[in-house]
């Protein structure tokens, strides 16, 4: 019997898929194996605890499998993770070699210019139509602070609580104005921590501007793991993460509070060869854009055992037709 394709989503992907709503990545794979008469199948998000010939493919998936990708939005829009280790701060990416003088540098600049038009003079953010368009009167070379929601304090990559380590970058500040963003999903835990503050005496900004808009006006960023982090990098703004990060080699890690000042200091004083690593990077992931994506798509199903033959899949209709 030919292996399937099961999708492991969260309902309201799994509604928009039977409805032919989705742009994801997963209603592109759907398209994909359909259309050459493969299977493909919706289930609950978490795939059984073992392989039973089929492939798995897991929405923020945790637990690698050898029949299992695991695949999330890759930061930025339109960009994808496909991959058997992990998403986010548990990709591959992360560990991958990644050497800035394999990049020629017309080729890092092109691909730097073409993410920046994309997203920084577009002013496109994951959250945008949660955010403020208009800019804010923000001050120059802030420390921006991006809260974030539960997700990376519940897959334990935080390294400290969202609390120590806003008191972390108000203590170590070095007399740079403080910028604190809530995350636009969670809205009320960020200003339930901003007044905690704030009633301690604490001065700080606090916006819900555009993200872009922050950035411009940022001399580094702080997050545990954020997307925002990568969106500075496109701003060339430094970032110090609180976390862990399959980008961590362009940032400072602090995992204590005393280590804030020091790592600030590096963040302020090290150059990076960020439109090396994000033309690397972004070209290790899925572009849901990308002419070449079903044959990539289809690659990455033949690195884990599922080729077409597996799979049952037909010729494409050009390769049949001739």
């Amino acid at each position: 019997m030919d292996a399937k394709v099961i999708l492991h989503v969260q309902e309201a992907e799994a509604e928009a898929l039977r409805n032919s709503t989705s742009t994801s990545l997963y209603a592109r794979i759907a398209t994909l194996i359909l259309d050459r008469g493969g299977m493909v199948l919706l289930a609950k998000r978490f795939p059984p605890r073992e392989p039973d010939g089929d492939l798995h493919i897991v929405d923020n998936g945790l637990r690698p499998r050898p029949d299992t990708l695991m695949a999330a939005t890759a930061y930025l829009d339109g960009f994808w993770h496909l991959d058997p280790q992990g998403v986010l701060a548990d990709s591959s990416l992360g560990t991958a070699p990644f050497r800035s003088r394999d990049i020629p540098r017309d080729e890092a600049y092109r691909g730097l210019r073409k993410l920046r038009a994309r997203f920084l003079r577009a002013r496109h953010t994951r959250y945008a139509r949660r955010q403020r368009a208009s800019a804010e009167d923000l001050p120059e070379g802030a420390i921006a602070v991006f809260l974030q929601g539960p997700a990376p304090y519940k897959r334990r990559q935080a390294h400290l609580p969202p609390e120590e380590m806003l008191r972390a970058v108000l203590a170590g500040a070095g007399g740079r104005p403080v910028i604190v963003k809530p995350h636009p999903l969670q809205r009320r835990e960020g200003r339930a921590l901003i007044e905690r503050l704030r009633a301690e005496g604490f001065a700080f900004h606090v916006t819900e501007a555009n993200v872009h808009d922050v950035l411009a006006r940022a001399a580094v960023t702080v997050s545990v793991n954020s997307a925002c982090a990568v969106e500075g990098f496109l701003h060339q703004v430094p970032a110090i993460l609180f976390g862990r990060a399959d980008f961590a080699r362009m940032a400072e890690t602090v995992t204590r509070a005393e280590d804030f000042a020091p790592a600030l200091a590096r963040a302020l004083g090290t150059r990076r060869p960020y439109a090396a690593f994000l033309t690397w990077y972004f070209g290790q992931c899925f572009w849901l854009e990308d002419p070449d994506l079903e044959a990539k798509i289809l690659a990455r199903f033949a690195e884990m055992g599922f080729d077409a033959a597996r799979l049952g899949l037909n010729p494409p209709d050009d390769a049949s037709a001739s």
